[in-house]
């Protein structure tokens, strides 16, 4: 009996053996047959920085991601750090707004290119001046560990609004490449209220209806002093960091089409990054019943986004979407012209 159960336990291990080996030649030759492509990546030496080591595979680095995801769990050691040549990077690209625009939804999608590490939270460093004040290395150790060749992207959309942020910015690094995903003014202005409309209803408290904050009563005008309003209306902001830093610097979005078609979108941004293209139709599929995009990095790990992301806007009266879109026209023109990039846009 015990020899029987012996022979059966011998066979089972073989097949998942087999079972193990086959899957392991499958993410070989993937992998490998993406490093044909491009099989280098030098990524410090395209942002201007000396680099200090060889040229990094990039095959290296999407087999890698599974020890880099431990060490961002806590689950390491100096000595591991030290062993495994890891490091924690300042960004070399921020995603500085806008807010509602999907500005995590990039960063997500941007993390599918294995020469990307990005920061999980938003670190507010820039606009707050408690955090400002506690100095550079601080935001630095809030980064999360990375191989050198790789490029460290953080994101956190109240920047591209804040006076301060800019000139903060500068002075860390003035040759930093700057991410703005944008959506229609309108949409992004209502799905802005409808994520504060939620945050009061699980209060149980009660709000304005959108139309009530976007129109002053007084004057049935839109009203300006409205922050929903206010962050829309784009150029106003983009001005102040072109005091700053030059156009070439800053990539324009459009969050809209990064909607329903995001791999355009994500090859011009690793196009501005200076990345070997990476990301492909593998890892990006439309889940029907979230009704948006989620992630593939393989074929073991999906990823889609929050619940909380793509919430149903309230209806809004179509005469006052109508003023909003007549009032940020002029705007948006001349968003336009400054950045280059036509948005389809009413």
């Amino acid at each position: 009996m015990l020899f029987k159960q012996q022979v059966w336990l011998r066979q089972k291990l073989l097949v998942l053996g087999s079972l193990a080996v086959g899957s392991l030649l499958y993410l070989v030759a993937r992998v490998g047959s993406l490093d044909r492509l491009q099989p280098i990546c030098p990524v410090e030496g395209r942002f201007g920085g000396a680099s200090s080591q060889a040229e990094f595979p990039l095959r290296a680095l999407q087999f890698k991601r599974g020890l880099l995801h431990e060490f961002r769990k806590g689950n390491t050691s100096k000595e591991q750090v030290r062993l495994h040549d890891l490091v924690q990077q300042l960004p070399k690209a921020i995603i500085i707004g806008v807010r509602k625009g999907g500005t995590r939804a990039l960063l997500e999608m941007l993390n599918l290119h294995p020469a990307v590490v990005k920061a999980s939270q938003e670190i507010h460093f820039f606009d707050n001046d408690e955090n400002y004040a506690k100095g550079i290395e601080w935001y630095r150790k809030k980064m999360p560990f990375s191989y050198p060749q790789q490029i460290t992207i953080e994101k956190s959309p109240a920047y591209f609004i804040t006076e301060e942020v800019p000139e903060r910015i500068y002075k860390m690094n003035s040759s930093i490449k700057l991410l703005i995903i944008v959506r229609e003014p309108t949409t992004r202005a209502i799905s802005d209220y409808t994520q504060v409309l939620e945050g009061k209803e699980r209060k149980n408290k009660t709000y304005y209806k959108f139309e009530k904050l976007a129109i002053d009563s007084h004057t049935c005008e839109v009203n300006t002093k409205y922050k929903a309003v206010r962050t829309s209306i784009y150029t106003k902001h983009l001005e102040r960091w072109l005091k700053y830093f030059p156009i070439e610097q800053f990539h324009i979005v459009d969050g809209d089409r990064l909607i329903t078609e995001p791999l355009p979108e994500l090859q011009l941004v690793e196009k501005f990054l200076n990345l070997p293209p990476r990301i492909s139709q593998y890892n990006l599929y439309f889940n029907a019943t979230r009704g948006f995009y989620c992630l593939r990095f393989n074929i073991i790990f999906n990823k889609c986004l929050a619940g909380s992301k793509g919430r149903i806007h309230p209806e809004v009266d179509p005469s006052v979407i109508t003023k909003l879109r007549k009032f940020f026209h002029p705007f948006n023109q001349k968003f336009y012209q400054i950045t280059g990039r036509t948005l389809n846009w009413p």
